[in-house]
């Protein structure tokens, strides 16, 4: 009799303050949130997706219920609308159940696939706490701005009638609450980040020590000082290969040939306007000799200012050191934070390097300047995108470019995927039979063509697994092109579309994903090397010595 007075309190107090139909379709989409995406998890991110689908499915159920009540659709019986509230309360906590039992081995079937060691288990306690806390503060803010909107709408309703009082009022509820979260939320968050990565690039690490020789970037010969650098320019510039190493991995008959290569890179600091910064580069440019390599690369590097070692190496040892890249900082923020704050930064920096350097390339006589390449990773991949325009170079043109893990946003990437061939998945597409354009992944897949390629080329290197190439807005209510049909060879089959809660899933993926050289975002040596040799074809190579040179990046891991 107790337990059922007391079971009876406990739905009433429930009632009270939550919504059924929000609860029941909430519990669903936790469920659901539990199935596997593109990477691994660990268990507290797993907690903020749960929360947010939690949340969503709340808002889902709740905002569904009141169109059926608005349009006076017919609604059950008190006594049998419990009933069939009750199973199918039954049958969502099952799921969830169900779901719950299976997310370890979800998991696990996600970090088979990238070569990661397995988990023994998830943490439902961690879990648990960060979804609901996460749900209920959602909720609560939620109600704030429903209490905000009505206080409003009523105040209007002496000055206007009633309809356009409640559109004014939930208008200017809405900029309010934007003008609150914008304005203070996220510009004290920017300016926090600002200040942090604003020391972390001006820390000198002791490892890294300022070059002696007179062709590298930073030394005492040099136009742009080792402070002025930043902490990426000084990693960029330090961890260069030496001629010896170069040498020790080339064909023999390249070994006496080798050189050190050359590598310029201006710091944010180095000048007030990318204008100034891209002036000073080709400056630097020309005073070490660049324009007499085999090949120039122009970088676009990422948010922070970050080149990736592994996209410019292979590089530098297929052609024995003959080679200069350039690459110039243009914020100190991660690649998100540089988007929502500095993205005109980062493009108007990307064009004023490529108009300068192009400019002066190809002012050179063709027979005797460098092979032109552009290069960039993520955000750096994006920019690079932009910094020119075709009927800008259709007269002269420059070689081409490789762009890795690029954004989803990249307006090249997407046209090119969209309008691929019709059997080719959009994972790894065809594009045209790859006279121009084509892509590669792990396994390669730029010399897979029936067609010649072009003198004037463009390489996308992208793996199936990367949230932030294949992250779709549009998951919200249909299923990505990509999850259709043969999956990529490293993505889980068990991977499932579900509306809103795949969007959250691979939101989450994008943001703090994480995953081993060769997968995900992490773009591997190796395979940065398959691609530079078709897009280069570097002469004087064997197949045994590329393959040893593979090995050698491949260990590097």
């Amino acid at each position: 009799m107790r337990l059922r007075r007391t079971g009876r309190l406990l739905t009433h107090r429930l009632r009270r303050h939550f919504h059924a139909t929000g609860l029941l379709l909430g519990t669903l989409f936790f469920a659901i949130s539990l199935t596997p995406s593109l990477l691994p998890r660990p268990d507290y991110i797993q907690g903020l997706i749960s929360g947010l689908s939690l949340s969503a499915g709340y808002g889902v159920g709740v905002l569904c219920y009141w169109i059926w009540v608005y349009f006076d659709l017919p609604l059950a019986k008190h006594r049998l609308q419990r009933q069939v509230q009750f199973a199918v309360a039954l049958l969502f906590v099952f799921v969830a159940i169900v779901f719950l039992w299976q997310a370890s081995g979800w998991q696990n079937n996600v970090r088979k696939l990238m070569g990661m060691e397995e988990i023994t288990g998830i943490q439902l306690s961690v879990i648990g706490l960060i979804a609901i806390t996460l749900f209920l503060l959602l909720l609560w803010l939620s109600r704030l701005f429903h209490r905000t909107f009505l206080f409003l709408s009523k105040k209007m309703q002496h000055l206007v009638p009633a309809r356009v009082s409640h559109l004014a009022g939930l208008l200017t509820a809405l900029l309010l609450f934007w003008s609150i979260i914008d304005g203070v939320f996220f510009a004290l968050a920017l300016q926090a980040a600002d200040r942090s990565y604003q020391r972390i690039d001006a820390l000198i690490e002791p490892e890294f020590e300022p070059p002696l020789a007179s062709t590298m970037t930073g030394s005492a010969a040099s136009l742009i000082s080792w402070e002025q650098l930043g902490r990426q320019g000084r990693r960029f510039i330090s961890l260069a290969p030496t001629r010896q190493q170069i040498a020790q991995y080339g064909p023999r008959q390249m070994a006496s040939q080798s050189m050190e290569p050359l590598r310029v890179y201006v710091g944010l600091n180095s000048a007030e306007t990318p204008q100034q910064r891209a002036d000073l580069a080709l400056a630097e440019l020309i005073r070490v000799d660049a324009f007499s390599r085999a090949v120039l690369v122009l970088i676009t590097p990422t948010g922070t200012g970050w080149v990736d070692p592994a996209s410019i190496d292979p590089l530098e040892y297929l052609y024995g050191g003959n080679t200069a890249s350039v690459a110039a900082q243009y914020s100190y923020l991660s690649s998100p934070l540089a988007i929502l704050s500095e993205a005109d930064y980062g493009v108007e920096t990307a064009r004023a390097m490529f108009q300068t350097v192009y400019g002066y390339w190809s002012g050179l006589p063709a027979e005797s300047r460098p092979a032109l390449y552009l290069l960039g990773l993520s955000l750096g991949a994006l920019n690079s995108d932009l910094s020119f325009d075709f009927y800008d170079i259709i007269e002269d043109p420059f070689q081409g470019a490789l762009w890795s893990g690029p954004p989803f946003r990249s307006e090249t990437w997407r046209s090119v995927t969209q309008m691929r061939d019709a059997e080719s998945p959009a994972w790894l597409p065809r594009f045209r039979k790859g006279e121009v354009v084509r892509f590669a992944n792990q396994s390669g897949g730029l010399a897979l063509s029936d067609s010649q390629w072009g003198a004037f080329r463009i390489a996308f290197l992208q793996y199936a697994s990367d949230p932030i190439t294949f992250f779709d807005p549009q998951a919200f209510y249909r299923e990505p092109a990509w999850m259709q049909g043969i999956r990529g060879p490293d993505v889980t089959p068990d991977l499932r579309w579900f509306p809103v809660v795949t969007m959250l899933q691979l939101a989450a993926d994008m943001a703090s994903g994480v995953s081993p050289r060769g997968y995900g975002h992490a773009y591997a040596a190796e395979h940065y090397l398959d691609s530079w040799v078709a897009l280069t074809e570097p002469a004087g190579w064997t197949t045994e010595e590329l393959g040893q040179l593979r090995a050698f990046f491949s260990a590097q891991r």
